[in-house]
């Protein structure tokens, strides 16, 4: 059984503590926003927010995320930044991996509202996209964090 907090509720899980995070948000808790990608934890499709830093859920434990608050896509509120710019830059093409690559995005402007782009690059190195989209996403983590700190 897993006690786990996500996007600020708390669940009770039949789930034993060595299954995949990313297996309790999507079969048990229905929250498919989070994507299975490779399973390996190389392609960022399942990226959540583990107490505020982006991670692979496909690569931790649910009896290690017990305790920590666990954002997933759903959690993001539609009017996040990193979101209006996704929609503004028009980002996304097949979208599979559009919710890890926002989550990460997310994670890398709340602890560098103004990152470089080579910061960008390194941040989102790890996130895959089939289509290519990487001009597109750069943009839009480049017009989310200028929208973040207009006053």
């Amino acid at each position: 059984m897993a006690n786990l907090e996500i996007n600020g509720k708390n669940y009770q899980v039949d789930a034993g503590p060595e299954v995949p995070l990313l297996w309790v948000i999507r079969e048990h808790l229905k929250l498919t926003g989070t994507k299975f990608g490779c399973g390996i934890g190389m392609c960022g499709s399942c990226t959540v927010h583990i107490d505020g830093k982006a991670q692979r859920s496909c690569q931790v434990p649910a009896g290690e995320a017990q305790g920590k608050k666990i954002t997933t896509i759903e959690g993001l509120a539609d009017t996040h930044p990193v979101i209006k710019a996704w929609i503004k830059e028009q980002v996304p093409q097949c979208g599979y991996c559009q919710s890890g690559q926002i989550m990460q995005a997310a994670a890398l402007l709340a602890g560098d509202p103004n990152p470089s782009e080579e910061k960008i690059i390194s941040s989102m190195d790890g996130n895959l996209c089939r289509c290519g989209t990487y001009p597109r996403i750069k943009l839009a983590i480049k017009t989310a964090a200028k929208e973040g700190r207009k006053p």
